[in-house]
């Protein structure tokens, strides 16, 4: 029997260095055991204590596809006890099944695959249920929370509260082990006691107040519920002690909402939002006399749902007459805040590389081909999110409008987006910037990439390079006009 010793229940380079040594020996499944110093492993109780080192290589080296790896990683959290075994002897049968992985009715592979499944749901629920509590020390105020996760799971979700309370300090302490973040650095310890956190807080009183407002009686499925807010973690959230009353009372609540008389709309605050357009912008047969009625006119703009998270519908600017237009994909943070188009980091871009290229901004005549802002929210973030074909197809027809008043003899389309919007097709950016495309109504388009696309680049070289390819791309814009 050939015992091999891992540093902990999640030492995962340790197990795949053991792994590989054992099957470059030849020892098979069978003759194979995995322990954890201190701890219980893979063994029985009859293996010797010193792990038996395996024979010498047989095999001179070999390769496992990636997805093992990856499901690898997974597995080695889960709380079973032959996880170790299971791995090992999948990673013998790849030698003469190297596709094992794709066969996802294997009985291994299947068991493997449900095991990640069941580990990657418990991070999941850890993101969801930790509740922190506020504590007092010598630096300041503090965050420490309570947490038994289902599997052992605590340092690869660990990371996640680090992006997301970056500037506070906290404590996440479970059975089995505790991370810290002291606002610099991630570190780990030993496992903790429930009573060695705080039991409550001052805040936690409204956390509650606030919980049991938003609980909505008519659409609770109290199985779906506990679906997603399994029953193992109502211990340690403060606001599960509200549940059973709120579920008791869900039907009565129900009633009382279904026979209660409508509720009026604020007269004060429909009359201050958007007051010479409540009627939902233009329809498909009108058309706008100049640039000022269509700026007013797409604040009431209704085609698409992205008007409910922005700001303002953001219309371009620039001179009617003008023989070059801009087109972007859609507004940004800073745009769709200030109401123009291109005033953020991606539109400093822009204005330098025109420069560059002996473009004065002001003759030009800038867009974009969606005129509200689509977003999700992170933290006190608003990220950007690229408007689906959906959406861009609805709001062609203001992109359509303002090309009818500009009458550019040249568009410019930033990105894949906007080239969609603009020639009413998917392009490939990269194959086909810099030439010039016919258009239906007798004027020309150019494709080339987004200005955003230049500040994602990964390393300065690549900025540089691909920086200076847009400004020849706008060199050719110039020659054109």
């Amino acid at each position: 029997m050939a015992i091999e010793e891992l540093a902990s229940e999640t030492d995962f380079d340790g197990w795949r260095a053991a792994a590989r040594r054992l099957r470059l020996a030849g020892v098979e499944p069978a003759a194979a055991r995995f322990v954890v110093a201190g701890g219980h492993g893979s063994g029985s109780l009859f293996d010797q204590a010193e792990p038996d080192r395996p024979a010498a290589p047989r095999e001179t080296g070999f390769t496992v596809p990636k997805a093992f790896v990856d499901v690898a990683r997974e597995v080695i959290l889960h709380r079973s006890v032959d996880r170790f075994d299971l791995l090992y002897r999948m990673l013998w049968r790849l030698r003469d099944e190297p596709d094992l992985m794709k066969v996802t009715s294997d009985g291994d592979v299947a068991d493997a695959l449900e095991r990640a499944k069941n580990v990657s749901r418990a991070s999941h629920k850890m993101k969801a249920f930790v509740r922190f509590r506020i504590v007092h020390d010598a630096a300041g105020e503090a965050y420490v929370a309570w947490f038994e996760p289902a599997h052992r799971v605590l340092e690869k979700t660990a990371p996640f509260f680090v992006r997301r309370f970056a500037s506070m300090r906290w404590s996440i302490l479970t059975p089995e082990g505790s991370a810290f973040w002291d606002g610099d650095a991630l570190s780990f310890g030993p496992g903790a006691r429930a009573e060695d956190a705080p039991q409550d807080d001052e805040i936690e009183e409204f956390w509650k107040t606030y919980y049991a407002s938003t609980f909505n009686p008519a659409r609770l499925k109290t199985k779906t519920m506990q679906g997603e807010m399994p029953k193992r973690y109502w211990k340690n959230l403060p606001e599960a002690s509200l549940i059973p009353e709120l579920i008791a009372a869900s039907r009565d609540r129900t009633e009382t909402m279904v026979d209660s008389a409508p509720t009026l709309p604020n007269a004060k605050l429909a009359s201050a939002v958007a007051p010479d357009v409540r009627g939902g912008g233009l329809d498909d047969q009108q058309i706008v006399g100049d640039l000022g009625e269509l700026r007013q006119a797409i604040q009431g703009c209704r085609r698409c749902p992205l008007w409910r998270d922005a700001t303002q519908g953001v219309c371009g600017v620039g001179p009617v007459g003008a023989r070059l237009m801009i087109v972007g994909e859609q507004p940004g943070d800073q745009e769709d805040l200030a109401g123009l188009p291109f005033v953020g980091p991606a539109g400093q871009v822009l204005d330098a590389a025109l420069e560059e290229a002996g473009i004065d901004r002001s003759d030009v005549y800038v867009t974009n081909a969606v005129k509200h802002f689509k977003h999700e929210p992170r933290g006190k973030r608003r990220l950007h999110k690229t408007p689906n074909a959906g959406e861009v197809t609805a709001c062609r027809w203001w992109l359509d409008q303002e090309r009818t008043l500009v009458r550019p003899s040249l568009t410019l389309t930033l990105g894949a987006t906007a080239a969609f919007a603009v020639l009413n097709q998917k392009v490939a950016v990269m194959k086909t910037r810099g030439e010039p495309l016919p258009l239906p109504d007798g004027s020309r388009a150019m494709v080339t990439v987004h200005p955003s696309y230049l500040l994602r680049l990964p390393d300065e070289e690549a900025r540089v390079r691909e920086r200076a390819a847009f400004v020849r791309d706008l060199v050719k814009v110039r020659a054109l006009l």
